[in-house]
């Protein structure tokens, strides 16, 4: 049995994307929150050690660190046999998660990051706000024809392309505005195993 520790941080959806895709595969594993308030050198040595951009998620399965939380879903997918998408779609998939990665995944975290610290950056702001727009826009109406974005059942595409969306009223946007998309949200809230990013990335209070 492969062992499964995931490092990540409760405010980051890229992490999120993974853990969750761990929960809706039943996949046993531990979670270890990393404070990315801490300077890197102090942060916690195995995690330092695993993580080769310093960065989060990392997941270490059986010894060996996967960095990248689109790259460890397709790891997942693969060696779990989960939500890899139907057959035939599987390049589509690749397709969703490459687009996550400079769309959707960049605009709305950084809106997000921008106006909850109240940063004085109007023109990146408008910048930002424009682009996840026009991603929101993308997947309405991708998800016209069909309820999943690879097909007729959830895959890491989606669990990709959702993670931040559950927090989009913090990046001052209204899911009312994309009704599609609203309606595929609540589809993947439906999922066994799914739980809100603000309960499933908490950290663990000691008693």
């Amino acid at each position: 049995m492969t062992t499964l520790t995931l490092y990540g941080n409760r405010l980051s959806g890229h992490s999120y994307k993974v853990r969750l895709a761990l929960m809706l595969a039943d996949v046993s594993h531990d979670y270890v929150h990393v404070d990315l308030a801490v300077p890197r050198e102090q942060r916690p040595e195995d995690f330092r050690a695993a993580s080769r951009f310093g960065e989060v998620p990392v997941l270490v399965a059986d010894g060996t660190a996967l960095c990248q939380s689109n790259a460890i879903l397709q790891w997942l997918a693969n060696n779990f046999g989960q939500l890899s998408g139907e057959h035939g779609s599987r390049e589509t998939v690749r397709e969703w998660l490459s687009w996550e990665a400079n769309r959707i995944g960049l605009s709305v975290p950084n809106l997000r990051w921008s106006r909850l610290n109240r940063l004085p950056q109007p023109e990146v702001e408008a910048w930002l706000e424009q682009r996840a727009r026009a991603d929101l826009d993308t997947l309405d109406a991708a998800l016209a024809e069909q309820p999943y974005l690879a097909g007729q059942r959830p895959s890491i595409a989606d669990l990709s392309a959702s993670a931040y969306l559950w927090w989009l009223a913090d990046a001052g946007l209204d899911i009312a505005g994309w009704p599609r998309v609203q309606t595929w949200l609540e589809r993947i809230a439906q999922q066994p195993g799914w739980q809100h990013p603000d309960v499933l990335m908490a950290p663990d209070i000691p008693d």
